[in-house]
């Protein structure tokens, strides 16, 4: 009887320390708010690559991205391949080197507030302040060869330049509450005409907390338009699968290559649906291009999406200052009926 009654004190003592422990951390949750969305989405993205290893070791797709919500990431590009690093800063800043390559290859170094303080294009070495003790590198390595020959690339990158962040801590946000400020934000992009990003490179260049807000949910990590090294993105509003749309415009002549991706309505990548890009398109004869969706095979360069409907976003690399000046972007706002 004696060790009868032992056991269930010990029981019930052990259920109000769980339970402690329990309201300990629910405790320490951030709820997210306006005010620290940017903050919030961008530690769900650090979290979602550091479950992949991504503080350890330099992560390296093997393939374009996957499709729907298994992606890591919003809205990721089909165009390159990724290969994310997650470091700590030393005294400031980050270390990191291009190798020599024969195809398109950048660094984008993104501060923990959301921000892709640096956007490097050259090969080199390089040591970069940034505005955070830790910092999310994403190489870029374009397809324009192949996927084998973007992965070989992603290969050369000397992974002795990187201080891994072993020490992170994931912070403790409500991620579910951060999912359902991604669709409300998400959804808030989609019923605009077109949007614009902008992407301030540091903290103090936010002039607009919901603009900032909308470019994180519907398409965190893009680079800032940077005439000739960084890029410009902008989205369409949302199209139906069942119409024939066409887009005819003056080739953007960007520094590296332009291309167009559909997503489906939460931004994410769907089956079997492929970009179009300048490195593949086929011209018309004066040398305007003309981008078709859902217009049947036989369709200049035309995009199919298997019955979803889907916004799609352009992508200019190495923009061209003449699309950096533009009112509208000239993909976007050529969009007809047929």
């Amino acid at each position: 009887m004696k060790a009868l009654k032992f056991s269930t004190l010990a029981l019930i003592t052990s259920t109000l320390f769980a339970g402690s422990v329990v309201a300990s951390e629910q405790a320490n949750i951030i709820e997210v708010t306006k005010e620290n969305f940017s903050h919030a989405e961008t530690a769900r993205n650090y979290r979602n690559w550091a479950d992949k290893g991504a503080t350890n070791e330099f992560v390296k797709m093997q393939g374009l991205p996957p499709r729907g919500k298994a992606a890591p990431t919003v809205q990721m590009n089909d165009d390159t391949l990724y290969g994310v690093a997650i470091v700590e800063a030393v005294d400031g800043e980050v270390s990191f080197s291009i190798p020599e390559t024969d195809n398109y290859m950048a660094v984008q170094v993104i501060t923990e507030r959301g921000h892709g303080q640096h956007y490097v294009v050259e090969d080199g070495k390089y040591s970069l302040p940034v505005e955070s003790d830790f910092a999310f590198l994403i190489y870029r390595s374009g397809t324009e060869h192949g996927i084998d020959a973007a992965k070989t690339n992603l290969d050369k990158v000397n992974i002795n330049d990187f201080n891994f962040a072993t020490n992170y801590q994931v912070q403790p946000y409500d991620y579910e509450s951060v999912e359902q400020w991604v669709k409300k934000y998400t959804q808030e992009v989609n019923s605009m005409d077109k949007f614009t990003y902008t992407f301030p490179r540091t903290s103090d260049k936010v002039t607009d907390l919901h603009q900032w807000n909308l470019e994180n949910a519907a398409g965190w990590g893009g680079a800032s338009p940077e005439a000739m090294v960084g890029n410009k993105y902008a989205n369409s509003s949302k199209m139906r699968a069942d119409v024939c749309y066409t887009t005819t415009f003056e080739d953007p002549e960007n520094r590296f290559f332009t291309s167009v991706t559909a997503y489906d309505g939460d931004k994410y990548l769907m089956e079997g649906v492929r970009h179009i890009s300048s490195n593949s398109w086929d011209k018309n004869a004066d040398g305007t291009i003309t981008i078709s969706f859902n217009c049947g095979d036989s369709a200049i360069n035309n995009i199919d999406t298997k019955g979803n409907d889907y916004t799609f976003t352009s992508r200019h690399y190495g923009v061209n200052p003449k699309i950096i000046e533009a009112n509208d972007d000239p993909i976007i706002s050529g969009i007809t009926i047929q």
